[in-house]
């Protein structure tokens, strides 16, 4: 049986320590800036990668973090675990009572602030492949249709940060923006799995019609049966395993289960830890402090380990275009903010209270890195437009606060 040397055991240890390391420091310096952690993590890899160590020291930095040998594809391998589990805590966070509480109005809101990002997205892509650095392993087809799913697909953790932050979680537009983005996200990744299983990348041999019909039976089932099924096999577990080691086992043995079917039929293993995640955040059995537990040991060591890691693929420099930048940027504000607005507004709110929610479904942050990075490993689109997906993800997270303290008197919400 092959086993890492004696040298390989030593960089990976180093690694892992030195990204950790660097992810914490860079994430507190955001914070007393007011900027979520996820920020300075991708600061950190920034600096630690080819755009800046890279460039000062190369020698040093191919000695610590050059791809190839054994310790790189296990590094690669936590990595891979450490998206799965960041997909896994946002699928806890989707609430569905909430979102069938929030009926026409949520309804109208997502669909207008998925089909209308969408469908812009969609268009100049298609016909300007080539500005918008399509990757060369996708048909056009395939990379406008990626492209119109970003820019669609909001983050859901971010946007509740930030309605925590202003003081308006709890209130009529803020449970809207939530229920509003827990839909959009759950189609956006659905359709964002199918554009992976048509790019033939996901190594099963299974038909397209066959990975889709799949999909679909996995989700309707994960959302209703198998809903039922974790309501009752819950309260068992919470009383003859110890808490809370039994119910974060399981439960992590569950996300790893669902996102191996998922990754089997030909869809992404995000996918199945996502709808996992919420079958299981949805079960009134998972204690909220469970959820805690679980978000708190991701998001302080998986959640930096991944996105230090963007910085260590791509160098920003060297792949920065001004021009897609501006129009990623452009695309992305009067796609979400226009369909989202406009559905908040048929949905009956007033017209500031509109343009309000759609500057908080236009937050992005950690979902479009995620749906980026997968997109740029499977040829779907170049390291030009990986880097602008990223700015993107950055910049909309950190205005939609302001943006919506503009629109929105907080007192009043």
């Amino acid at each position: 049986m092959e086993s890492l040397g004696h040298d390989e055991v030593i960089k990976l240890l180093l690694q892992l320590s030195i990204i950790l390391l660097a992810g914490r420091l860079m994430a507190e310096l955001a914070r007393r800036f007011n900027q979520p952690a996820v920020v300075g993590e991708i600061f950190a890899g920034i600096l630690l990668g080819p755009t800046v160590f890279g460039m000062l020291a190369p020698d040093t930095f191919n000695a610590f973090f050059q791809a190839g040998g054994a310790s790189f594809l296990v590094f690669e391998g936590v990595i891979q675990v450490s998206v799965i589990l960041l997909l896994f805590i946002a699928g806890l966070e989707v609430e569905l009572q909430l979102v069938w509480a929030q009926g026409k109005q949520a309804l109208s809101t997502s669909i207008m602030g998925l089909i209308f990002p969408l469908a812009i997205g969609f268009v100049f892509p298609f016909y300007f492949s080539e500005f918008f650095d399509q990757g060369a392993e996708a048909e056009t087809f395939t990379f406008a249709l990626f492209v119109g799913t970003a820019m669609s697909i909001s983050a859901l953790p971010v946007i509740a940060r930030i309605l925590m932050d202003l003081g308006i979680f709890r209130s009529k537009v803020g449970m809207l923006v939530i229920s509003a983005a827990m839909i959009n996200d759950l189609l956006g990744w659905l359709i964002f799995s199918v554009i992976i299983s048509m790019m033939g990348t996901s190594g099963s041999h299974m038909s397209l019609e066959a990975t889709i019909l799949l999909t679909l039976a996995f989700t309707v089932f994960m959302l209703t049966i198998g809903k039922k099924l974790i309501n009752r096999v819950l309260p068992v577990i919470n009383r003859r395993f110890a808490w809370p080691g039994g119910v974060l086992s399981l439960s992590l043995s569950a996300c790893f289960l669902a996102s191996a079917f998922t990754e089997y039929i030909g869809i992404h293993a995000i996918f199945g830890a996502f709808i996992l995640g919420v079958a299981l955040g949805d079960s009134a059995h998972m204690p909220e402090r469970a959820k805690e537990i679980v978000h708190q040991f991701i998001n302080n060591i998986f959640a930096p380990i991944f996105f230090v890691s963007i910085g260590l693929k791509v160098n920003f420099i060297q792949n920065f275009n001004l021009w897609l930048v501006l129009a990623v940027l452009i695309i992305a504000f009067v796609g979400k903010v226009v369909g989202s607005g406009l559905g908040a507004r048929w949905g009956g709110l007033e017209k500031r209270e509109s343009v309000a929610v759609g500057f908080g479904m236009n937050a992005r942050g950690a979902m479009e890195i995620i749906l980026g990075l997968v997109a740029l490993e499977n040829g779907i689109i170049g390291e030009q437009f990986f880097v602008a997906l990223v700015i993107m993800a950055i910049i909309t997270s950190v205005m939609s606060g302001p943006l919506m303290k503009i629109f929105l008197n907080p007192a009043k919400a």
